[in-house]
This record gives C-alpha cells, sequence and structure tokens, in this order.
C-alpha cells in the first residue's frame, strides 16, 4: 500500500508533533517529554510518546495535529493565531496514509489526534472526522485513537467521534468561565466547552453501547492549564469533583503553565512542578479514595499544601492522635491511611480473613508502606513499636 516515504510529509509531521508535550493524556509520566523514535525500517525519526492505554496496556503513541494554523488567540497558546511561527497542515487522506504507514513500520501504535481551528470549529471538526473514518473505514486500522473534539463542534459531531474512537476529550483549560477569560478570551466555558462533555455523558447514559467503536463508549477526558490563570487549587478541584461525579470522565489532567515567547503570557512565571504534582495526588483522592472535596487539606489561599502529599496532609490532621485499628477498619478508612493504595486494601481485607494482622512486619510482607503507615495505625490497641517520627 505504501512505497517511498514523503519526506516533505515526514518533516511537517515532525513540526506538527514536537511540541505536543502540553497534552499530557495517557503519558507514563505526565510531566515527561516525546522521544525521538528512529529505527531501522524508517530512518526518519518522528516524535512519539510513551503513553499507557486506559486497559493499562503501553503503547507507542503518536500526539500530533492536522493542522497547526489557527484562528483562535489564547494567550498561553505556542499555536496561538497572533504568534509569528512556521504552520503546517495535513490534509485527511494524506495523514491517514502516513500514519498507516508508521504503524506497519512499528513507529507507531497509536494516535492522539487534535488540530488548531481553521474555518470554524465545525470545519475543524469535520476534518479530524474525515480522517478517523478514513483510517477506520477504509484504511482498516483497528488500534487505539484518542480524538479531540474542537471547541464549538456539533452534537452530531460529538456523537460521531464516540462512534470512532477510544476515547474523546475536549480540554477545559480553565475551572470556570471568569479564569478561562484570562486565559483565552475568545472561548466560551460552558457553551463550547463543557457542553460537549455533557453531551458526551448524555450519549453514555442513553444511547444503546453497541454503536461506540468495539461494543462500547469511549471513556472521556479534559485538561486543564494550571497557572496560567491565577486560578486556585480549590478552583480546579472543585471542576475536577463535577466532572467525576456528574459526567463520568475518566480523569482529569493537569499540564502546568510555561511561558512560550511571543505570546502575551511570555514573561509570566512558570508553574513549579510540584503543584502540578499535587494536583493529580488530590484528583485521584476524590477519584478512587472515597474523598470529598471539603476533605482536602487546603490552606487558606485555596491552594494545596506543598510539603506534603494531601492524603498524608489530611491524615497528619485527622488520624495522628486518633490511629485507626488495622484488624477493623473498613475498606472506606484504609484507604485514608498513608502507604495503604487500592491494591494495599484488598490485600488487607483478604489477610483478615485468614488471621489478625499483628505487626508491621507482616504489613510490609502484604506490599504496603508499613513505616508510612505506622503513624496512623494500631495493631489489637497498640501503636507500632518502631513508629517514625511525625514531621
Amino acid at each position: 500500500m505504501f512505497y517511498n516515504i514523503d519526506m516533505n510529509a515526514i518533516v511537517r509531521l515532525k513540526a506538527l508533533s514536537e511540541q505536543m508535550s502540553f497534552e499530557p493524556a495517557e503519558e507514563r509520566n505526565p510531566t515527561g517529554t516525546p522521544y525521538l523514535d528512529k529505527t531501522e525500517n524508517c530512518p526518519e525519526a518522528v516524535f512519539v510518546h510513551p503513553a499507557i492505554l486506559p486497559n493499562g496496556k503501553k503503547i507507542k503513541l503518536l500526539k500530533t495535529l492536522l493542522t497547526s494554523a489557527c484562528e483562535r488567540d489564547c494567550y498561553y497558546c505556542p499555536f496561538r493565531a497572533g504568534r509569528d511561527v512556521r504552520r503546517a497542515t495535513f490534509q485527511p487522506e494524506e495523514f491517514a496514509r502516513l500514519f498507516m504507514m508508521l504503524t506497519q513500520k512499528g513507529i507507531t501504535e497509536g494516535i492522539f489526534l487534535s488540530s488548531g481551528v481553521t474555518g470554524g470549529s465545525v470545519h475543524s471538526q469535520d476534518k479530524l472526522l474525515d480522517t478517523t473514518e478514513i483510517l477506520r473505514l477504509k484504511l482498516g486500522y483497528r488500534g487505539y485513537i484518542h480524538l479531540k473534539i474542537m471547541p464549538g463542534a456539533e452534537r452530531a459531531q460529538v456523537e460521531r467521534a464516540m462512534e470512532l474512537a477510544d476515547r474523546v476529550s475536549i480540554n477545559l483549560e480553565a475551572p470556570n468561565t471568569e479564569c478561562l477569560s484570562r486565559l483565552a478570551p475568545q472561548k466560551q466555558f460552558i457553551e463550547e466547552l463543557l457542553q460537549p462533555l455533557k453531551w458526551i455523558d448524555e450519549v453514555r447514559r442513553t444511547q444503546p453501547a453497541y454503536r461506540g467503536w468495539k461494543g462500547h463508549w469511549p471513556s472521556s477526558v479534559t485538561q486543564f492549564v494550571v497557572g496560567g490563570a491565577g486560578e486556585s487549587d480549590l478552583e480546579l478541584m472543585s471542576a475536577t469533583q463535577y466532572l467525576y461525579g456528574k459526567l463520568g470522565l475518566k480523569r482529569t489532567y493537569f499540564s502546568r503553565f510555561n511561558p512560550i515567547p511571543d505570546t502575551p503570557f511570555e514573561n509570566q512565571t512558570p508553574t513549579p512542578p510540584i503543584r502540578e504534582q499535587r494536583l493529580y495526588q488530590a484528583s485521584f483522592l476524590l477519584r478512587d479514595y472515597g474523598f470529598e472535596l471539603e476533605e482536602l487539606p487546603f490552606e487558606a489561599d485555596g491552594r494545596l499544601p506543598v510539603q506534603s502529599d494531601p492524603k498524608l496532609a489530611w491524615a497528619k490532621r485527622n488520624l495522628a492522635n486518633q490511629p485507626i485499628e488495622i484488624n477493623r477498619a473498613d475498606r472506606h478508612l484504609l484507604l485514608r491511611v498513608p502507604g495503604i493504595g487500592l491494591k494495599g486494601v484488598e490485600v488487607i481485607l483478604k489477610a483478615r480473613r485468614q488471621g489478625k494482622i499483628r505487626d508491621l512486619t507482616m504489613l510490609n510482607k502484604l506490599g504496603v508502606l508499613a513505616e508510612k503507615a505506622a503513624p496512623f495505625l494500631l495493631f489489637d490497641g497498640r501503636r507500632p513499636v518502631f513508629q517514625p517520627i511525625l514531621l
């Protein structure tokens, strides 16, 4: 099907994919960077990302744009309309065939496909859908596709994307209308960004799952730009709780702000990596550990503490003087102990059916971070003998 490699196409693809590290979805390390993949089968290198799919499978994911031309003028974005930068564009058929060639050569194993907005959101979304339909229906591609929803896309386009993709997303970028106006004033938070996420949830709840790709509807995620609009962690976590609880999102991603030359924010201070890390930790507490927003240990200014992870900070406030009994605590309480994760709780509950857990040594053998958990546990009413000092 494919013959000589079009070097012009490779050059364009490299230009479109090399700055996609600001889209952390699926990456094993969300703060990581892409690498230039070069193999014997394809001497022309392209940027790919080490990724983990929703099912846990590890793949090489190509993250790219169909075009870097954009009529929107978001203040932080490297592809903003007002920036003097060389643009590149693919037509749907051309891009689909190039991607299939890279897949056949083992360079890529999946795709994250987005686009700048040109000719309006509906037109740009049609281009993404055309590309995906060519891959799925004409070229027979059955691998992983994460398809972006353009701000302002129509409902029918959102439904079609859900029929073709394994995952769909639209970046909220900010937690509310006020913050978005400081970050991307041309975008409408409710009408253009939040509404498609509501449509996705409604389709999943009301339409038969067999219409989705491989017989089920795709998962949905979003992303926030952290620190660009002066938003607080409380605002970001408030939005995250709503997205998990009301709209069924699989995950919220956080992309820390880094200033880009020739943008209105070029002189703004970059966001420290630790803030991004704390937001991920807090979001997992909301999604997986049964925490409510009100329980997260926010400071007076609405920020999460940077000196310790939010689970440890909560435990120091609530469990240090009232440790829980390891042999009687229910799943809900065990999940709140630092050092005990989702798998650790299940292992503890299983072990308790065989007999009592008597000390930290037994806990260590179960694969739990016993020293981290020790300050917050009792063993048959007694604190552990070798209790680490609480800082």
